[in-house]
């Protein structure tokens, strides 16, 4: 299987390239030392920049920028444990940095905000140094026009991707492009007190502050335009149109156009290249990268003689059972009770408000571990649950992979801070050791495992919820009822005990006529309460919330509550105004020299 594998890729006054290679990749040479840009105008030389470009879509900058998990793309501090997913998990003491944004206790000098806006402008500059090199070779004619057109689209496409990042984060952010000079431009923010934050991303914008949205768009819509469905020269892990339409769609979605997004979800839907495995798993293992669901994925490898392992997928090396198990560290990014809870069912369908039912009523949780020894007695809850759960979540006396039984507090840090519950997706198989993932000691969490940016169930469910939007109800059931019959269809493909019978009682359906889909309010609850089970853990969930509206009073009002009660680090925290997005990084403003501007309420 091909990959894009990258140590460190940079361009400066003088660059040194460290590019490793496997199998026939993307360049088969590996060119070393101080290169002129006469040689990087070559074709090979533009190559090995463009790599260097699409190196960051994992976020990993190396050591020097800051620890990797702080700007993984991932997001799973940004979008999961800040949200009613997950919580940080591990100890008090462990990460703290994490600590005030679990609790939107976070300010400007946190180290996360600053490592993520380094590393994203990091993966910006390497795109314009691409642009501005291919410029050169055009003018020599050192390249074909249709190449320098597709290496300019993937280009492109990777800088939109690396703003929508710093969009999501920081909303008001500059965007740079070969033509600037910096990355300290202006940013416009808005004037006065911050937004609702119950109000949807779409009308957040007020008092002259400035998205980006355009350009992001401009970006895009050049690759869309330029590149086909297939990846250029059949090199996996390239961008293709059918990523830039996936994107795109969101892009529009964001802003709440939903008419704009349908034609780009169906020119995806109807190319005929994606389809859902019958595996829903297949897409959180290695022997499943790059599978036809997935639409954009980073590429990560292990064991590829690099040696400090920066092409494997370091920024979630932490995620990991605290130890006897995979990884050997550390606890982070533990399941919250709240989510767990999410995949209920009652006749095969979740707890939907619209169906008369609360998923998180109190008194009612799925049963788990909490307090016990896991040399004490224990049943797993035997009422019904969506099959997925089990693919998502590590649960005591339930298969964790090949890895066993979990085992529960053996495997847990600090179960009254962090929960009772592991991660299971982007955790790999005990028998990948030695071929794709690392073997033993701290770095062995590191794994060939890709992490999908964009994959068909979300194309589906974003389709979805644009049917809902416009009252469809007929096409939001069946594109949510698509998702569904994964699991349905596949009884087989459920979490099995030793004796190949399933693990815990499972039982999903499909949708009817009818309720939920007999209005826009509740067909939106169940589209977007169908998002959270299929997406759930993979860093979506508080970009989702903004986009939705209503984020203060829901995690004020019906998640903290009833959490707080749980985890007591959470007592007296508050979601505001402000925290519908995060604060510019106090760094970056003091070295913009004024240029740059703090968000409202920081």
């Amino acid at each position: 299987m091909k990959r894009i594998l990258i140590l460190l890729v940079g361009l400066a006054a003088g660059l040194n390239l460290l590019v490793t290679s496997c199998s026939e990749d993307f360049l088969e040479k590996n060119p070393q030392g101080q290169l002129s840009e006469s040689v990087l105008s070559s074709v090979d030389g533009l190559e090995a920049l463009l790599i260097g470009a699409y190196a960051m879509l994992d976020g990993n900058a190396g050591w020097d920028a800051g620890d990797m998990w702080r700007s993984t793309t991932t997001n799973w501090v940004f979008g999961n444990v800040y949200t009613d997913d997950a919580y940080k998990g591990t100890d008090v003491g462990d990460q703290p940095q994490i600590n005030p944004i679990e609790r939107y206790e976070h300010d400007a000098s946190n180290a996360y905000f600053i490592t993520k806006w380094s590393a994203m402008y990091d993966g910006i500059s390497r795109c314009n140094d691409v642009l501005k090199i291919l410029i050169e070779a055009e003018e020599k004619e050192a390249i074909e026009a249709d190449l320098a057109t597709q290496m300019r689209a993937e280009a492109r496409f990777l800088r939109a991707f690396y703003h929508l990042e710093l969009v999501k984060m920081f909303d008001f952010v500059p965007y740079v492009t070969e033509e600037a000079e910096t990355d300290l431009l202006p940013n416009t923010v808005p004037s006065g007190a911050p937004v609702d934050a119950n109000l949807p991303w779409s009308q957040q914008e007020f008092g002259g502050g400035d998205i980006p949205w355009e350009s992001i768009e401009a970006d895009i819509q050049y690759a869309y335009d330029n590149l086909d469905w297939d990846p250029r020269d059949g090199e996996v892990g390239r961008i293709t149109r059918g990523a830039a339409a996936g994107f795109m769609a969101k892009v529009f979605m964001f802003q709440g156009k939903y008419l704009e997004a349908v034609p780009l979800l169906d020119a995806v839907i109807n190319s005929g290249k994606y389809s859902l495995p019958e595996s829903f798993h297949e897409n959180f293992r290695i022997s499943g990268d790059n599978n036809s669901e997935s639409i954009l994925q980073v590429q990560n490898t292990s064991n590829d003689g690099s040696g400090a392992g920066y092409n494997a997928n370091y920024g979630d090396i932490l995620n990991f059972p605290y130890t006897g198990g995979p990884g050997q560290c550390c606890g982070f990014h533990q399941p919250s009770q709240n989510l767990v809870n999410a995949f209920k069912t009652q006749n095969g369908l979740p707890y939907l408000e619209a169906l008369g039912l609360d998923f998180n009523a109190s008194g009612d949780d799925v049963i788990s571990d909490q307090g016990l020894a896991s040399s004490d007695a224990f049943t797993p809850d035997t009422r019904p649950l969506d099959p997925r759960l089990d693919w998502t979540v590590g649960r005591r006396g339930l298969p964790y992979l090949d890895w066993g039984l979990h085992p529960g507090r053996d495997w847990i840090r600090d179960q009254t801070y962090g929960g009772p519950y592991a991660a299971i997706k982007e955790v790999y198989y005990e028998s990948d050791i030695g071929s794709g993932a690392h073997a033993g000691g701290w770095g062995g969490g590191l794994s060939a495992n890709n992490h999908s940016l964009l994959r068909y169930a979300d194309v589906l469910l974003m389709r979805a919820e644009c049917a809902a939007q416009t009252d469809n109800f007929t096409d939001a059931r069946t594109y949510v009822n698509e998702v569904r019959a994964r699991m349905v269809d596949h009884p087989e493909n459920w979490v099995k005990d030793d004796g190949g019978n399933n693990a815990a009682n499972y039982d999903i359906a499909l949708y009817g006529a009818g309720a939920p889909f007999d209005s826009r309010d509740n067909a939106l609850e169940a589209v977007r309460f169908e998002r959270r089970l299929e997406l759930a853990l993979e860093g979506h969930r508080f970009w989702d919330l903004k986009r939705y509206g209503g984020t203060k009073d829901y995690i004020n009002n019906e998640y903290l509550p009833k959490e707080s009660q749980l985890r007591t680090h959470l007592i007296g925290a508050s979601f505001g105004d402000e925290d519908i997005r995060f604060p510019i990084p106090q760094t970056a403003i003091d070295r913009s020299e004024g240029t740059l501007s703090q968000n409202p309420g920081y």
